[in-house]
């Protein structure tokens, strides 16, 4: 029987570049950023996860395909669901985002 395992490789320094950048686009954007975020910081640890084989050795990448628009269209509706909530919806929104993003993933052969 073959197994296959996962290996994220996404360091701490690439975290820490990512939330500097968006706080940076929170504050600009005062506040609005924060729609879109979820997709980014979710998308980028999965974007750097490989498929292991039975011996350790890579055999695949997992790529997240989700376009912009995808993410605008969705981003709206739950800024609109989050307002009518008054922030509720927020919290729910961000496993709304992880179901989208796993739904979009493909493992890429290499």
């Amino acid at each position: 029987m073959h197994t296959q395992t996962y290996k994220c490789e996404f360091s701490v320094g690439e975290a820490v570049g990512q939330l500097v950048i968006w706080v940076l686009l929170t504050v600009v954007t005062l506040g609005l950023a924060l729609f879109v975020l979820p997709y980014y910081f979710l998308k980028a640890p999965i974007n750097r996860t490989y498929v292991l084989d039975s011996e350790g050795r890579k055999i695949g990448q997992l790529a997240v395909e989700v376009g912009f628009t995808d993410i605008l269209g969705h981003a709206l509706l739950w800024f609109i669901l989050t307002i009518l909530t008054l922030g509720l919806a927020y919290l729910i929104y961000w496993q709304s985002v992880m179901k989208r993003l796993m739904n979009a993933t493909r493992t890429i052969p290499l």
